[in-house]
């Protein structure tokens, strides 16, 4: 049966995939409708959610006393928002996570929730995950 949501998943996956510089077969993140994502970027919502992160960059990611990471993500290479997270930067009241097991476990998949974001895949910042039948 053919989906019809397969040219705006196809769009997003292949955004994410040039984005990142990742090999096609291996996404970033898949997003449907602007909202609905796959089961890793859901958890990299939920390691969003857990962590608290809306208190300093804002419950939409556009920054508040922290930097938009819809901005910063344009620039940040993925290992420099992973030495961000895990190391912080206290001179501008960044914490570290390294402490957080679960932000250092889904850390790969918060990278892609907020990439998608960035990228502009994922159109609001709370995001259901894609129902598979």
């Amino acid at each position: 049966m053919k989906s019809p949501y397969l040219p705006s998943m196809a769009i997003a996956v292949l955004s994410a995939t040039f984005a990142a510089g990742v090999p096609a077969q291996e996404p970033l993140y898949t997003v449907v409708d602007g909202y609905k994502v796959d089961a890793a970027t859901m958890k990299g919502f939920r390691t969003w959610r857990a962590a608290a992160c809306d208190r300093c960059h804002g419950p939409n990611q556009e920054g508040l006393v922290g930097p938009s990471l819809i901005n910063s993500l344009k620039v940040l290479t993925k290992d420099d928002f992973v030495k961000t997270v895990m190391e912080g930067r206290l001179e501008k009241g960044m914490v570290s996570f390294r402490e957080n097991p679960g932000v250092v476990q889904n850390i790969d998949q918060l990278y892609a929730y907020l990439k998608g974001r960035s990228d502009g895949a994922i159109t609001r910042a709370k995001v259901e995950q894609i129902k598979t039948e």
